[in-house]
């Protein structure tokens, strides 16, 4: 028996008649809700999606909530943040697409897992075209294996899929080998003063360049300064994301300030 079989039990509890069970966080013992953050699309000025990003129910950070998600409750958890963010993204009138975070080895079959996702997606009349399912490469994995067959299978249905936090981690190539996501997110970590900083610049051009040729757009992630937006759009970059154009708005959707090129 593999580790990800040991969620078979808990998945009867969340088919799709549990919309509520989820949304509710039932069984986790601590209530989170969700800030979104605009990604900004320079070149058509317009949002081309919302990050959802948990936060505790009085708009607390996101460690207030993720340092109460153990092992015993990450299935419970990862389903809940998925039913949580399409309720709340309807209920907005969200018409960009939603980028949701999600936790490799939470997901123990990429078929059984997405249906409480569907059944969310049905119940608030959310149109499932627009998901982005993201994970962050930060992550410790325990099998890249499970992963690519994650991101396969999420392809196959036909969602968006993303690298978060590009740069930040481990640099798993065999994932843009293996399955091309839609999106790669540079980490901040890399954005960070990338105007100035000659090292910084010559990584992200490499990876602009690779990007481009496996058909990956890339995003920006964590742009703060105008030099910063300014120097990444000069070379070609046109999604963004950070606190220059909008910071996460709890449970709204805030409209972005977009720089003039």
């Amino acid at each position: 028996m593999t580790e990800y079989s040991t969620h078979t039990d808990s998945a009867a509890l969340f088919d799709e008649t549990e919309c509520a069970y989820c949304r509710n966080g039932a069984g986790l013992g601590f209530d989170f809700t969700f800030a979104f953050q605009p990604i900004v699309d320079a070149e058509h000025r317009q949002v081309r999606a919302y990050e959802a990003l948990v936060r505790g129910p009085n708009g607390e950070g996101a460690g207030s909530v993720l340092d109460k998600v153990d092992r015993r409750v990450m299935y419970r958890f990862d389903q809940a943040c998925r039913v949580k963010a399409v309720k709340l993204a309807a209920d907005l009138n969200m018409q960009a697409q939603l980028a949701i975070n999600f936790m490799p080895n939470a997901v123990y079959s990429p078929e059984t897992c997405i249906r409480t996702t569907l059944a969310a997606a049905r119940e608030y009349n959310f149109d499932t075209a627009k998901l982005v399912f993201e994970f962050t490469e930060a992550e410790q994995l325990s099998s890249t294996d499970h992963l690519i067959s994650i991101m396969a299978a999420y392809r196959d249905m036909g969602f968006a899929v993303a690298i978060d936090d590009y740069g930040a981690g481990f640099a798993r190539i065999n994932l843009l080998l293996d399955v091309q996501p839609q999106y790669l997110k540079l980490d901040m970590s890399l954005v960070r003063d990338c105007d100035s900083i000659p090292a910084k610049q010559a990584l992200i051009e490499g990876t602009l360049l690779t990007m481009e040729r496996l058909g990956v757009e890339t995003i920006a992630e964590g742009v703060e300064t105008e030099a910063e937006y300014a120097w990444c759009r000069a070379h070609g970059i046109r999604l963004f994301q950070g606190f220059l154009l909008a910071r996460p708005g709890f449970e709204c959707l805030p409209e972005p300030y977009i720089p003039a090129d």
